[in-house]
């Protein structure tokens, strides 16, 4: 074989690769993009919201619109549980799972309501710690609360983890309505789903004897008193950060 023809296979190999890229990387632009659209809001177990930057105790903008989405769904009545997740960064004095309790029961969720994993680092630490403390709690479903760039890699780790799960993004974060926060947010979400598919994607059943962060109400499995009513289940399941998620 010549080394023309050598070149134009090498070539034609390059140029498969390069459309098989594209290819993948619009589709997974689309998934992100239509998973973030789909509110999936139900009666659950728990409602899980999701930690981002906070200062010291004082939430980021993008920290407090996913809480008051969640605090709004706790207190339509969507399940009996307020989970809040997130560790700390080195020189913060307290976590953002801490910040976002003071939050929630500043505005009306019952403390004995509120669990909390209080040492995840990464959206998949924070979600196996979650997965730990509903096996404390005898806890199965979820609605998890994020941003809607974040949520398609959410749910995929929650389902991984065992958790039957849905999501319900807000709708007022500055993640996805400030283009180059969008952007960076949206980068960091291939990035990052890319690396779980091919490096770091697990089961359930490896995590379920991982230790969760430390658990904010009674070990009971029952719902806490003074729950609200909330209203019937009006959606499907989907399967589904901001700059501060990890």
């Amino acid at each position: 074989m010549s080394w023309k023809a050598r070149l134009r296979d090498l070539l034609i190999v390059a140029l498969a690769f390069v459309v098989g890229a594209i290819g993948l990387t619009a589709y997974a632009v689309f998934r992100v993009w239509d998973v973030g659209q789909q509110d999936n809001r139900r009666q659950v177990d728990a409602i899980v919201v999701l930690g981002a930057a906070q200062y010291n105790g004082r939430p980021s903008a993008v920290l407090a619109a996913r809480l008051d989405h969640a605090i709004d769904l706790y207190k339509q009545g969507y399940a009996p549980w307020f989970v809040a997740t997130g560790g700390k960064l080195p020189g913060d004095r307290v976590t953002e799972a801490a910040t976002e309790r003071s939050y929630a029961e500043a505005r009306g969720v019952p403390a004995s309501a509120i669990l909390a994993e209080t040492t995840g680092a990464t959206t998949l630490e924070s979600i196996r710690n979650v997965r730990a403390l509903f096996d404390q709690h005898g806890l199965h479903t979820a609605l998890f609360v994020s941003d809607r760039t974040h949520m398609l890699r959410v749910l995929r780790l929650a389902q991984d983890q065992g958790i039957e799960a849905w999501g319900s993004p807000t709708t007022t974060s500055p993640a996805d309505s400030e283009e180059p926060m969008h952007f960076d947010a949206l980068m960091h979400e291939l990035g990052a789903l890319a690396q779980y598919t091919f490096l770091e994607g697990d089961t359930a059943d490896q995590s379920t004897s991982l230790s969760g962060g430390s658990t904010s109400a009674a070990s009971t499995p029952s719902a806490p008193a003074n729950t609200p009513a909330g209203p019937s289940p009006t959606a499907s399941p989907s399967a589904s950060p901001a700059p501060a998620s990890n």
